[in-house]
């Protein structure tokens, strides 16, 4: 098992949960940065989204896994901000973007879906290196796996696995491929004729709840609601959503 504490300085301890989704920023922000110099919308205007909106997305991410992990969390209220053990939601962390994004562009009198095309790529970039930190913590796994199959992975991954007795299935590597492939998805979108203001947006809307859709079935710690996994649902409705954006985005045209 990996020691999820990459460095102890004193009564100090830096988790590597910490360092990957450091990293996971850093690198979807970077991204975003690059990608906002083909537009007329001013680099300053990341900078400053980005100094708002990660803080209140991470704010967001975590209320988002606290409220349907409650029943624990009104037991353990101190561990609330203990996010260095994992527990921040990527559903939550969108939402709370969004949010901070509506408000932002209409005061800067900028293009909403503009601005949402540009960080849809560097958002899933970010969810991609996330995940693992998930491997790190030993968390968003699946279900058992038999040796087998699970000896097609790395030693290191295949180590990591082993929870409880068993082996799992590598969850957080099945999202995070499909997250890249996903990413490619975008990048090359980004740079076609055809497509309009929202499509980058909504394709990645589309594309990672498909994905999230089939691998939340497969996981063991999936965050539930009157029996339904929440995850899911939320898929469901992003797909749904998604289609009928670009829709109506392409009515005129068909």
């Amino acid at each position: 098992m990996i020691d999820p504490i990459a460095i102890s300085i004193g009564p100090l301890n830096i988790h590597w949960y910490g360092i990957i989704i450091s990293f996971a920023l850093l690198m979807g922000f970077s991204l975003a940065l690059y990608r906002s110099k083909k537009t007329n919308i001013p680099t300053e205007f990341f900078l400053d989204f980005f100094i708002i909106g990660i803080p209140i997305s991470i704010i967001f991410a975590r209320l988002y896994f606290v409220i349907f992990n409650f029943n624990y969390y009104i037991e353990n209220s101190l561990d609330i901000i203990a996010i260095w053990h994992g527990g921040l939601a990527i559903h939550g962390a969108v939402i709370g973007g969004i949010l901070v994004l509506i408000v932002y562009t209409k005061k800067r009198n900028s293009s909403f879906l503009k601005v949402v095309d540009i960080l849809a790529p560097a958002l899933v970039l970010g969810q991609a290196i996330g995940r693992w930190g998930n491997f790190i913590n030993q968390e968003a796994y699946g279900g058992v796996a038999n040796v087998n199959f699970i000896n097609y992975f790395p030693d290191f991954i295949k180590n990591q696995m082993f929870i409880n007795g068993n082996y799992h299935h590598p969850t957080f590597l099945y999202e995070s491929i499909w997250n890249i492939i996903i990413f490619s998805v975008l990048i090359y979108l980004s740079d076609k004729k055809f497509t309009k203001d929202g499509d980058i947006f909504y394709t990645y809307l589309i594309g990672y709840s498909i994905g999230r859709f089939f691998i939340e079935d497969m996981r063991t710690d999936s965050l539930m609601f009157l029996n339904m996994q929440v995850a899911q649902i939320i898929s469901i409705i992003l797909i749904i959503f998604g289609f009928v954006m670009i829709y109506i985005n392409h009515k005129n045209s068909i």
